[in-house]
């Protein structure tokens, strides 16, 4: 009779490292919709989605108000509000964010976030490693940054993934276009490179903040964190998903070692 895998700890150490390769082999498994009207999340990683409440709740709530808002990201919020936001989310309160709350508000939230991790979404060992990818080009950067990308851990993946999904899309509505009844609809200036600036420092962090020297960093780190940054909101798609070569590989050692993963992961599907 074949073992009953029911979650990834249950399996050796080997298959575990193969099938955290495997989650990002499934793109339309990472909408996080899928999971409703389930009552309980699957713990194998390649199907469920492991994004922070707060950061989901606010990149939504940005995608549906704020895509057409000037200066977003730049322009000042009240800091009482968000403040209060904060410690809402910190209670575990089912927060509720509609079109009267302040986009600013949320935005600088969604910042602070990030910003103050006690890990930073790439995590701080592998901060090297990927500015260095800045003095690369073309495929060998792509696949450099990618490989990369397969070393976070489930949750960082999947939150990072998240948050350049959503500023892919605030990027999309940079320049001001028409209506089809001709009026104008004003972008909101932020180029990938402008949420570049913005967000490199609070994702890619050399030390802790509040730390000695934690926002101290030279113009060649700045310069390689904005870049990297960028490239990983416009090539994101690609990068977060594995090709049918590398896939079929780690599904033919998987059969060879561990036949019994195979037999769950049809099962799941």
């Amino acid at each position: 009779g074949a073992m009953s895998v029911d979650s990834i700890t249950d399996l050796s150490d080997n298959a575990s490292e193969l099938l955290e390769a495997l989650q990002l082999s499934h793109p339309h498994e990472l909408d996080p919709r899928r999971s409703q009207g389930k009552k309980k999340l699957l713990s194998l990683n390649p199907i469920t989605w492991q994004v922070p409440r707060i950061v989901d709740k606010c990149c939504t709530h940005l995608e549906t108000h704020g895509l057409q808002t000037v200066g977003i990201f730049r322009v000042g919020s009240s800091k009482k509000r968000v403040q209060q936001l904060r410690e809402e989310f910190d209670q575990g309160l089912d927060v509720f964010l509609d079109e009267h709350q302040s986009v600013h508000d949320v935005a600088a939230l969604l910042k602070e976030f990030f910003r103050d991790l006690p890990d930073s979404l790439i995590p701080r060992e592998l901060y090297g490693a990927f500015l260095s990818t800045a003095s690369l080009e073309g495929q060998a950067q792509l696949d450099t940054l990618q490989l990369l990308l397969f070393l976070l851990p489930p949750c960082h993946s999947d939150t990072l993934l998240r948050l350049l999904r959503f500023l892919a899309e605030v990027a999309q509505h940079a320049e001001s276009s028409w209506d089809p009844q001709g009026r104008q609809i004003p972008g909101n200036k932020m180029t990938v490179s402008n949420l570049a600036t913005v967000f490199g420092p609070n994702i890619l962090q050399k030390e802790k903040p509040g730390e000695k020297d934690a926002g101290a960093l030279n113009f060649e780190d700045s310069a390689a964190i904005i870049l990297v940054l960028q490239r990983l909101i416009e090539h994101h798609h690609s990068l977060f998903m594995v090709s049918p070569e590398m896939q079929w590989d780690v599904l033919r050692r998987l059969f060879q070692t561990d036949p019994d993963v195979i037999e769950y992961l049809l099962r799941r599907k």
